[in-house]
């Protein structure tokens, strides 16, 4: 097939691989897909250079020969059809179904594999970059379309220039922050401001209220504080002072004790206890 174009074409290429093989594979034996692993290495029919191609909306993988550039084969990708014309193997990254063409209406299917995986991650990704612009520029097309059918409905008016001109300026009027009854101290009634007389008021706060007595704190204090070991230390040796007075006291209203006479009689103290 010549690849003659006219002089409006454009092409651009999206790829070049220096070496890749060209397997003929056998029929596929599952509705699945095809598997690397079944072909033979005896069924190696060509090895070349490979270029991707992308021409408008089609793109053209062309397997050409290194040293003359004359070409073995070529697979044209159709827009939204590369499912049909490039299919990946089920057991390999590093293999794909090419579906040739000879141009007179005949095709058949080879097996292409390249030496390393990042050729083979390369190749997918100029695929997928052919499909993007393809869809961008029918999404640009169908844009200007809308557009132009918008502008024979709708009077589109010019658009006003509002930037300045040469020598032009804009003045802004800002009103001056007033210097009194402003802020949060105003609101307080703290801030100081001028009398009707002209005269500057002085600012004035209320003393703090007297304490009526010792405020006590809401929480107990620590344990192991030394304040409250000295008091508690100091209240034990006053309850222990009190109790021995008390003691005291009381041995002192008690009445003298006397001896009992012997054989057991009744004796009668100068008190007026009996003493038995």
């Amino acid at each position: 097939m010549s690849f003659e174009e006219d002089e409006d074409s454009f092409e651009h290429t999206l790829l070049v691989v220096r070496e890749v093989a060209v397997y003929k594979i056998p029929p596929r034996s599952t509705s699945g897909g095809y598997k690397c692993g079944e072909w033979l290495q005896s069924d190696k029919i060509w090895s070349g250079r490979l270029r991707v191609v992308s021409c408008k909306d089609r793109c053209e993988i062309r397997l050409e020969d290194p040293n003359s550039g004359d070409l073995f084969a070529a697979c044209f990708v159709p827009p939204g059809q590369r499912e049909t014309s490039v299919e990946p193997v089920l057991d390999s990254s590093r293999y794909f179904v090419l579906k040739i063409e000879d141009g007179a209406g005949k095709h058949a299917f080879i097996g292409l594999g390249f030496a390393e995986r990042n050729e083979a991650f390369d190749f997918n990704v100029a695929l997928s970059d052919h499909e993007k612009y393809v869809r961008r520029e029918h999404e640009k097309e169908a844009g200007e379309t809308s557009a132009d059918g918008a502008a024979d409905g709708i009077d589109i008016h010019p658009a006003v220039n509002h930037r300045l001109r040469e020598g032009e300026t804009i003045r802004i009027n800002v009103k001056p922050k007033p210097t009194s009854g402003t802020g949060m101290l105003s609101a307080a009634g703290l801030a100081g401001g001028t009398t009707a007389t002209g005269k500057a008021k002085t600012l004035s706060l209320a003393p703090p209220p007297v304490a009526a007595g010792k405020i006590r704190s809401p929480l107990p204090p620590p344990p192991n504080d030394p304040a409250v070991v000295r008091t508690s230390t100091a209240g034990g040796r006053a309850a222990k002072d009190s109790s021995n007075t008390s003691n005291r006291s009381s041995t002192r209203n008690l009445p003298p004790a006397t001896k009992a006479s012997t054989g057991g009689e009744k004796t009668k103290t100068a008190s007026g206890w009996a003493a038995f």
